[in-house]
């Protein structure tokens, strides 16, 4: 499993085991002058630094890596597992438990950052639909879900509504046929699936969705694909009938 994490992921989970004992072994020549906190904080730093360009995963290495070595190298007696002193034993514990809270607290920054970046692709896309007009405004939208829902295809149907295909709703639920369908359990059901355009409360037309091999899009991007949806509505209303 390891080799199918993320370049970046990895290179932290490595940074986590050695990073600690390369900074651990730089200080050894210094361990007699620099007392024990301040070497804890050094390590934490570096437990901090793992944490931040890596994931949860990578900090805890890096906290479990920063207080061995702490102990192996920092605290009498010098290269063993054993600590002989209280404050020593306490020091130990506490570069520990603050290196697990600081590679928590790093790695939920981070995944506020993805989230913010997300949001501001969501956006993006929204603002692009809303400068198309009614010529182009279709085409622009499929291109869009495409990319979004990671669709395999994406056709318009003007004025059409035959048969009963599964439909993606304006609050990102589901239903097939009258039942309702948990997507985010189930997967996408088999098939095309319809997300309806309605402007000024009338039926113009619906986007036809083909589901992508990857997984189920989160409810934040079905809301988006149900606002492109309404965009195009208002674009294609102020058009008049569509053809």
């Amino acid at each position: 499993m390891f080799w199918t994490w993320p370049l970046r992921d990895r290179l932290a989970l490595a940074a986590g085991l050695a990073a600690p004992f390369l900074v651990a072994l730089a200080l050894v020549p210094f361990r007699t002058s620099l007392s024990h906190t301040n070497a804890a904080l050094v390590l934490v730093v570096v437990v901090v630094a793992v944490a931040a360009l890596g994931s949860r995963t990578a900090g805890v290495v890096a906290a479990l890596s920063a207080a061995a070595w702490f102990d192996f190298f920092l605290t009498r007696p010098y290269e063993t597992f054993d600590i002989t002193a209280s404050r020593d034993i306490e020091t130990a514990v506490l570069l520990l438990v603050v290196g697990l809270i600081v590679s928590q607290l790093a790695a939920r920054a981070r995944r506020l950052e993805v989230i913010t970046v997300t949001d501001a692709a969501y956006l993006a896309r929204i603002h692009r639909v809303a400068t198309l007009d009614a010529d182009t405004v279709v085409d622009g939208v499929r291109r869009e879900l495409t990319e979004l829902l990671g669709l395999n295809a994406c056709r318009f149907q003007y004025g059409t509504l035959l048969g009963q295909p599964p439909r993606l709703h304006n609050d990102g639920s589901m239903t097939v046929g009258r039942r309702s369908w948990d997507v985010d359990a189930a997967g996408w059901p088999e098939g095309e699936i319809e997300l309806r355009v309605h402007g000024n409360a009338r039926y113009l037309g619906r986007f036809m969705l083909t589901p992508g091999p990857g997984p189920v899009p989160p409810l934040q991007a079905r809301l988006v694909a149900a606002t492109l949806a309404d965009q195009t509505g208002a674009a294609l209303d102020t058009s008049g009938p569509a053809g």
